[in-house]
């Protein structure tokens, strides 16, 4: 967990707020939302909003005095205590990247494999920088649908030992992951004491609440388990072309489905998630990386804090095939508004390629160095007589230099960020070593984090709890 003490960088006006305020509060009361699933319409109507079939029309000061019962920040446990975060006010929290049903390993492209989960687990694992593997960091396409969210949420708790997301395809899935983690947590007073789960919940936009959104979203909040309330925005496609539409739907959607989780369980944690980028108007494929996104990113954290409530978004989006300049410009472009966002909650931090399509090793290392790379850049300096190093001006004196100075001697190891994949070798010893580029190192480091891996500890009885849990489960899904 990362602690952006930096200041946040906001750019909308009070007219601006204004505008986006008048225009989401009549979405909500014009035009209305959809929700699919009859709990949700009864439990509206008896709210006393006006419900017409499956749309509903909100009283927006309504909305706002739901919205205000969820709490500012809440903590969430890992199954090692030192690996608990906390998500609001300045902590980053960071996560890998969610749902790609494809892997790129090296030139191939391919189904991702149960395997392959297992080695990403492995790697969120290894790294210090990354809170937790996610959620659906690749889709085990080698598995059976019924009954793959088991083997992810024991292999994420296995493997590693921080908190992992919950599985929201069906509402059974979501009880089978909570009852995983009462079983690691010790049962279910500690995990609505200090949540253990996060979850992804996607509004079908525009302007609606499906069914299987809504009954996984049921589960985890009457269980105290915060979700990660998210309009999926798409300009041009899921919302209009202009980002202050965009904005204002965004809005609409995001705080009713907040103000239906606190009314099912008031006070529960929540998370303002936005996932908003554009279209390419030529083709009309997903575009990621690019500036519109970076704006909705800037705005989304502004407006989130004037909700009081964390917020999540950005990542390491791009839309490049391979681990190319592009994945990494683009990935910037994004990460960069994340931190200046101040996001809480980071999910697609690592490993993210082809506009979400794919979860790649090589992507997944460049994507650590980058986030480790912005945690030192948003770390604020310190200033203070021995930063100011004026006794080794002495030392040096005119026209000298500072490498064997005493202040240098006793910082040299921790004065700057070392990096762990860029290489600054002159042009003759790197080519003595190969000539290796940015994609091969890569392809080195992973393979040797997978190579030394080593899971961490786990109490026998609740490792022995947890393959019974499974176990039984399977049998009944076969």
């Amino acid at each position: 967990m990362f602690e952006n003490r930096m200041p946040r960088y906001e750019i909308l006006s009070q007219e601006s707020m204004a505008t986006l305020t008048a225009g989401w509060r009549r979405i909500v009361s014009e035009i209305g939302i959809e929700f699919m699933s009859p709990w949700a319409i009864d439990l509206l109507r008896e709210a006393g909003q006006s419900v017409e079939g499956e749309n509903v029309k909100f009283d927006p000061d309504w909305i706002l005095k739901q919205c205000a019962l969820a709490p500012r920040e809440f903590n969430l446990r890992a199954r090692n205590p030192k690996n608990n975060v906390h998500i609001g006010g300045n902590s980053m929290v960071f996560g890998g990247v969610y749902g790609p049903p494809f892997v790129r390993e090296g030139d191939i492209r391919r189904d991702a494999t149960f395997n392959d989960y297992e080695n990403f687990c492995k790697l969120a694992q290894s790294f210090d920088a990354l809170d937790s593997v996610g959620g659906v960091v690749c889709e085990p396409n080698d598995l059976s649908l019924d009954s793959r969210h088991l083997d992810m949420a024991y292999a994420a708790a296995t493997l590693t030992d921080k908190f992992f997301m919950g599985n929201v395809v069906t509402a059974q899935n979501a009880k089978d992951v909570i009852a995983m983690a009462e079983i690691i947590h010790g049962g279910r007073e500690a995990i609505v004491e200090t949540p253990a789960l996060i979850s992804l919940i996607n509004c079908n936009s525009p302007l609606r609440w499906d069914d299987r959104m809504l009954d996984s979203l049921r589960e985890y909040v009457l269980a105290g388990q915060p979700v990660v309330v998210t309009p999926f925005l798409l300009m041009g496609a899921m919302s209009p072309v202009t980002i202050p539409a965009t904005l204002a739907q965004q809005i609409a959607e995001a705080l009713t489905g907040i103000a239906l989780a606190q009314t099912l369980n008031p006070g529960c944690p929540i998370v303002f998630g936005s996932f908003l980028s554009n279209i390419d108007m030529q083709s009309g494929s997903p575009q990621f990386g690019t500036p519109e996104s970076g704006i909705g990113l800037l705005c989304t954290g502004q407006i989130a804090r004037s909700f009081n409530l964390p917020f999540r978004g950005g990542g390491g989006l791009n839309s490049s095939q391979t681990v190319d300049a592009q994945s990494a410009y683009q990935s910037m472009m994004t990460m960069m508004p994340t931190f200046l966002s101040g996001t809480n909650w980071v999910m697609h931090t690592a490993g993210w390629l082809e506009g979400g399509l794919v979860s790649c090793y090589e992507k997944f290392i460049l994507d650590i160095e980058i986030l480790q790379s912005l945690m030192t850049e948003f770390t604020p300096l310190e200033f203070n007589i021995e930063s100011l190093a004026f006794d080794a001006h002495l030392e040096v004196g005119h026209g000298g230099h500072f490498l064997g100075a005493a202040h240098t001697m006793e910082r040299f190891r921790d004065c700057f960020y070392r990096p762990f994949l860029t290489n600054s070798d002159n042009f003759e010893r790197w080519t003595r070593l190969g000539g290796k580029d940015t994609k091969a190192r890569a392809s080195e480091i992973y393979k040797k984090k997978l190579e030394d891996f080593v899971a961490p500890d786990m109490d026998p009885r609740v490792r022995q709890e947890l393959d019974e849990f499974v176990a039984m489960r399977k049998s009944q899904l076969d």
